[in-house]
């Protein structure tokens, strides 16, 4: 391999935005967010919006629940029901 033309790989850790879930993996991705873990070391933090811990094919369940949707909304204002 060629010297000076590779990306630094690291460990990082993925915290998952919506249920706080972290994890450490390497990554070439870089952070100016950093974050102590258990183990007493500083990593660079990435937020990510999904992982394993809130996707539903791996949960088996929605997580996080959503008030209303556009569809639903529509059908309040205007006085639309499911049954006909």
């Amino acid at each position: 391999m060629k010297k000076g033309i590779h990306p630094a790989y690291q460990q990082v850790v993925f915290q998952d935005s919506s249920t706080g879930f972290k994890f450490i993996s390497g990554s070439t991705k870089t952070s100016d967010e950093t974050i102590k873990m258990d183990d007493g070391k500083t990593y660079p933090l990435i937020r990510v919006e999904i992982s394993s811990d809130s996707h539903p094919f791996y949960t088996g369940k929605q997580k996080f629940n959503q008030v209303d949707g556009a569809v639903d909304r529509f059908n309040k204002k205007y006085g639309l029901s499911d049954n006909k």
